[in-house]
């Protein structure tokens, strides 16, 4: 009969037996699912690999800001009244001169009127006093009149040319007010923020409508005052711009302003667009470099490369085997988004441009040829997708 001592060691050495068996059990299984996978063959195109090449990386200072109009139009009321039409909204596009917002005109047009009527009487005023001042002048003359009688009607003839001229002047007054209640487009452009609705009561100098002209972006950037020796007028900018994520944009700097902010000690530079490539939207947040210099070296795109924390790697194809190669990156291109390569390629390698979590290392790669674009197949539509050989 066997101890209670030797049967507790016995049942111990058989789980360390059985948990080391599915321990290894697992391990033999991964290496066997890494070998299976190794012998697949990966179809690749030439539009799934990247060729590494030398290409200029750009240096200077980075300046972030928005995209502003140029040519941008706050329109205010400058009467007291009641909106009675509103007749663009946000977004709609408008031609100089174009009827944008009406006010009530009730009161001034009947000012005007009046003021009017006040002319024209005043004007046949002067017309008496001007006839009776002349046959004064005859019978003075003559010596039928006294010198008093004369300078009597000249002086209610001055008195009424003046209240004819302030008549007058009360008209004009009165018809500039009236075309101010219809608000009007400035110039050609793009209604970005319509400030008032129809029924409400527009008080002096509230405003209206806003319009700028979305042909005239630019980029009004802020610089650190102690990289503004290194900006000069003329110089190139590229930058890039939210909402525009596969775009980047070309100026040149148009001025730098002699002032720094208070606050934030930073200085503002405009740059102007260059390559006739301009957002559209305004206020979009930018971010951009001036190049103050350029080197020649290798670069990758971002897409191609795959983080593990600081580490990064890239996947190489060479000699038609797929490896896996860790790479020392340097700084980044903000003009394309690409990053410097140290070490770990060298210029003509070929890499993955977007590489899976499927890949494996020393996989075969074979080449293909490309499916053409109007060929609708499920092929087509998956990039360079692992696939048996002879499939």
């Amino acid at each position: 009969m066997l101890r209670p001592s030797l049967i507790f060691l016995s049942l111990a050495l058989a789980l360390t037996a059985c948990s080391k068996g599915g321990k290894d059990g697992k391990e033999m299984d991964t290496a066997k699912a890494s070998a299976k996978a190794a012998d697949k063959v990966l179809q690749v195109t030439e539009e799934d690999l990247i060729v590494i090449q030398n290409s200029a990386l750009s240096s200077g200072p980075t300046i972030t800001g928005s995209i502003q109009p140029e040519r941008k139009a706050d329109l205010r009321s400058e009467l007291s009244t009641v909106v009675l039409q509103v007749l663009k909204e946000n977004g709609e596009t408008v031609k100089r001169g174009e009827l944008l917002v009406r006010l009530d005109d009730t009161s001034i047009r009947d000012s005007l009127n009046s003021a009017e009527e006040a002319s024209r009487a005043a004007a046949q005023t002067l017309e008496q006093a001007e006839r009776q001042f002349q046959r004064l002048k005859t019978l003075r003359a003559s010596g039928m009149t006294s010198t008093q009688q004369l300078e009597d009607a000249e002086i209610r003839r001055n008195n009424a040319q003046s209240d004819l001229v302030a008549a007058k002047a009360r008209a004009v007054q009165a018809r500039q007010q009236l075309q101010r209640t219809e608000v009007r487009a400035p110039f050609d452009g793009v209604v970005s923020e319509r400030k008032v609705s129809a029924g409400d009561t527009a008080q002096i100098g509230k405003e209206l409508v806003k319009i700028i002209d979305p042909t005239s972006m630019r980029f009004e950037g802020l610089l650190s005052a102690d990289k503004v020796n290194n900006v000069k007028i003329g110089q190139t900018v590229s930058f890039r711009v939210n909402g525009y994520p596969n775009q980047s944009f070309t100026g040149k700097v148009k001025r730098v302003d002699m002032a720094a902010n208070a606050t934030t000690r930073q200085v503002e530079v405009l740059v102007a667009f260059t390559d006739g490539n301009t957002p559209r939207v305004s206020g979009l947040y930018g971010e951009g470099m001036v190049e103050t210099g350029s080197t020649q070296t290798l670069m990758i795109k971002n897409t191609a490369l795959l983080r593990d924390g600081d580490k990064a790697y890239a996947w190489r194809v060479k000699d038609g085997i797929l490896k896996k190669v860790s790479l020392l990156i340097g700084e980044r291109d903000p003009r394309r988004g690409d990053f410097e390569v140290r070490s770990g390629l060298v210029n003509g390698d070929k890499v993955v441009r977007n590489p899976t979590s499927t890949l494996v290392d020393g996989q075969k790669v074979q080449m293909i040829a490309s499916v053409p674009a109007n060929v609708p197949t499920a092929t087509a539509a998956l990039p360079a997708a692992a696939a048996p050989a002879g499939k």
